[in-house]
């Protein structure tokens, strides 16, 4: 048995990006046992000393921190050195070398990534138009969106769409049910519009949508989750996007993050062509 570890964050600011850094970090050891917890806006050397007296008293402590006033950053690195507290700052050296890189000093300002600039209120509206042209809402607004999803039910389109509005993209989802018209001006024009296919391997989305049948208890779905009746929808869905040219991603051993990841690719290729 592996030791279990404590896991302290400590950050000068809100802590997220710190902890997606731990996320992806401890994604890479499979046998982690841990109990993580965050300290945020940490600002001064009494908000460390309690910090420290607190470490001391659990086994197997690992500081990770961001802190980017210097003085400061110095401060919690010594006091771990001499408290024996294994401890490492993650941004410090990364801004270090660009500073040097860019050949200009840092300001090393406390929640800098969060000042209120274009970007921030880009992916404000993003966040407000993909959450407001969800699920096949709106779709007189093609027009507007940078991206637009197509897929089945319970193929990843909102999550995957609320990512993308994270980034700073607006993203519409267009189910592929009875009922639900995709706009005309997607097929005359394909190339004015970045429309990406979302597909799943059948036997999985059967999976999904009986778990969903059975915790929303919607037993009145006819052939919702029959696996035969999902092929159908899998195969017409990708003749669909086959006969518009429209580029597929397979979602089935993705994660949002992955999807998204390559709906971003597809747009930035897209866009390269028009140039």
């Amino acid at each position: 048995m592996g030791h279990k570890y404590q896991i302290n964050l400590v950050s000068d600011s809100t802590g997220e990006t710190l902890d997606r850094i731990f996320l992806a970090l401890k994604s890479q050891f499979s046998n982690f046992d841990y109990e993580k917890k965050e300290y945020v806006f940490i600002r001064t050397e009494q908000q460390i000393n309690k910090i420290i007296e607190e470490s001391k008293k659990k086994e197997n402590v690992i500081i990770l921190y961001t802190i980017v006033e210097t003085k400061l950053a110095k401060y919690i690195s010594h006091i771990c050195e001499q408290k024996k507290i294994p401890c490492f700052g993650i941004l410090g050296n990364l801004i270090l070398n660009f500073s040097k890189l860019l050949n200009q000093k840092a300001t090393h300002t406390p929640s800098a990534q969060h000042v209120l600039d274009s970007e921030y209120y880009k992916r404000i509206e993003a966040i407000q138009f993909s959450m407001s042209h969800d699920d096949g809402m709106k779709t007189e607004d093609v027009r507007n969106a940078d991206i637009i999803l197509l897929g089945v039910s319970r193929t990843s389109k909102t999550p995957t769409s609320i990512y993308l509005a994270n980034r700073g993209y607006k993203t519409l989802n267009i189910p592929l049910v009875t009922g639900q018209e995709i706009p005309e001006v997607l097929k005359k024009e394909p190339d004015n519009f970045c429309v990406i296919g979302l597909t799943v391997e059948p036997s999985r989305l059967s999976d999904i949508r009986s778990n969903r049948l059975e915790i929303m208890k919607e037993v009145n779905i006819p052939n919702y989750s029959d696996l035969e009746f999902i092929k159908d929808e899998i195969d017409n869905s990708k003749k669909l996007f086959k006969k518009y040219g429209w580029p597929m991603i397979d979602v089935t051993r993705k994660s949002v993050e992955e999807t998204a990841a390559s709906v971003i690719k597809i747009l930035e290729i897209k866009k390269r062509k028009k140039q």
